[in-house]
């Protein structure tokens, strides 16, 4: 026993160590963090993190250390830099959020910072919203939606994709953003890689950095017209990588893919095995050709949908996940575990949306896209028209244009529009939403442009 006793010291001793020497890379890279602020500079440096891969490669290969147990070992430490350095990051949100809070304190805002249609849900919704009671959706229910709605939903999908699934096929949740966080924390462990490409909606990164994932980002510019380049996602593939999240419509950009890259990228997908989440939910609002991941039959994609935009829903949160029956089975267990099941009244209202005919939505959302960015030539930004989604994603052409400092003046002129950084390495962008009437949009683009000239 004293043989065992003193190895167990020896173990304590160096897990105290270890505890000590985290608590300080901790304090360092917040140090770090703060120095990455002052400079304008952004928090994760995918060239910097490489280098570092080599190097600790190299150490086990020198000290006879397992890979794979180094590099989830090392990814969860990059993870908590970037979880240090990211808390005082501005997103859409921060300025939806502080907005919110000055129309409260009585200042009128213009809100071109989130896609949130002003419109209302189709008629159909509120003669819905008066049938629960009486039709008795009001007990708990099935984790995975009630059949009903599934089976309504599987020949939505037919219909609107093209795709054959079953009610086994398909998870309702409460807003597409759960059905992210469902598939990433279902499927993937602490350590595990994901490959997200920029610039990208926050909620990927952030669900990734909360279930431990390390997230690989692939950047695109406005120069090659936010087309990733194949070899980038190729190169940025690993032993650890285990999905790959695809958002088209894009959003910020409005970018939809040549269907032969989309093409590349599953092949790559399924060639590595990889999970592929695809982010479909600007679906409605396509300007031109687009094809559902749905319709590559690959078991081991994860399509999300909502009816927040295509339905004007953004309230109700509802949302739902395709996949295979294996995948909808690991996602529903967590949602069992975290809400049991989405409220049945807000299932049977989304089941009874689904015989509007919301097409006009998309028509409207196009329109007031087009004064966008008619103004902005004008006013000399720099962008790729979109493809679709609901969004104009522009650089500013102005020198050291901060977008955060800028974005977060124009409040206080009672205009919210987003910061680029919120979607990347993206300072000298500004994301512009086009979900208010035309008249309150050429007001506000009235403002933002007076802003940049006094700037």
């Amino acid at each position: 026993m004293s043989d065992i006793n003193n190895l167990r010291d020896k173990i304590d001793k160096i897990t105290f160590d270890i505890l000590r020497l985290f608590k300080e890379r901790n304090d360092i890279a917040k140090e770090i963090g703060n120095l990455k602020n002052n400079l304008k500079m952004n928090i994760t440096n995918e060239e910097r993190e490489n280098q570092l891969r080599v190097k600790v490669l190299s150490l086990c290969k020198e000290i006879g250390l397992e890979e794979k147990m180094a590099m989830n070992m090392l990814n969860l430490l990059l993870n908590e830099s970037v979880k240090i350095q990211s808390s005082e990051k501005q997103t859409h949100l921060t300025i939806f959020l502080k907005a919110k809070k000055m129309e409260k304190e009585g200042k009128k805002i213009i809100h071109m910072e989130v896609g949130e249609p002003d419109f209302l849900p189709p008629q159909i919704v509120n003669n819905a919203l008066s049938e629960i009671y009486h039709k008795g959706y009001t007990k708990y229910g099935d984790s995975k939606g009630m059949i009903e709605f599934r089976d309504a939903l599987s020949k939505y999908i037919l219909k609107k994709f093209g795709a054959n699934t079953s009610s086994q096929n398909i998870l309702i949740s409460p807003g597409a953003r759960f059905s992210v966080f469902l598939a990433i924390s279902s499927l993937l462990s602490p350590g595990d890689e994901i490959i997200v490409i920029e610039p990208a909606w926050p909620a990927y990164r952030d669900n990734a950095l909360n279930s431990g994932v390390k997230v690989r980002t692939v950047h695109t510019t406005l120069e090659n017209k936010w087309e990733p380049k194949i070899e980038d996602i190729e190169n940025t593939i690993n032993k650890n990588t285990k999905m790959i999240v695809l958002n088209y419509p894009n959003n910020p950009t409005g970018k939809i893919l040549p269907a032969s890259l989309q093409d590349k990228i599953i092949e790559l997908a399924i060639k590595n095995d990889l999970y592929v989440l695809s982010d479909e939910i600007y679906s409605e609002y396509a300007n031109k050709p687009w094809k559902s991941v749905l319709t590559y039959g690959y078991p081991k994609s994860i399509i999300t949908q909502s009816f927040s935009k295509s339905h004007a829903m953004t309230g109700f949160r509802i949302g739902y996940a395709i996949s295979s029956p294996e995948i909808i089975e690991k996602m529903s267990k967590l949602q069992a575990l975290a809400l049991t099941n989405v409220s049945e009244p807000i299932q049977y209202v989304a089941m009874r949306a689904l015989e509007a005919d919301t097409s006009d939505n998309a028509k409207i959302i196009r329109n007031r896209l087009k004064s966008i960015i008619e103004k902005a030539k004008t006013m000399g930004l720099d962008f790729v028209e979109p493809d679709g989604a609901m969004y104009l994603f522009a650089k500013i052409r102005q020198e050291n244009f901060d977008s955060i400092e800028f974005t977060s003046k124009l409040l206080d002129a009672g205009v919210a529009i987003a910061p680029g950084d919120g979607f990347g390495n993206y300072n000298g962008f500004v994301r512009i939403s086009a979900c208010q009437p035309e008249d309150t949009l050429n007001q506000g683009m009235q403002i933002i442009e007076e802003r940049l000239k006094n700037k």
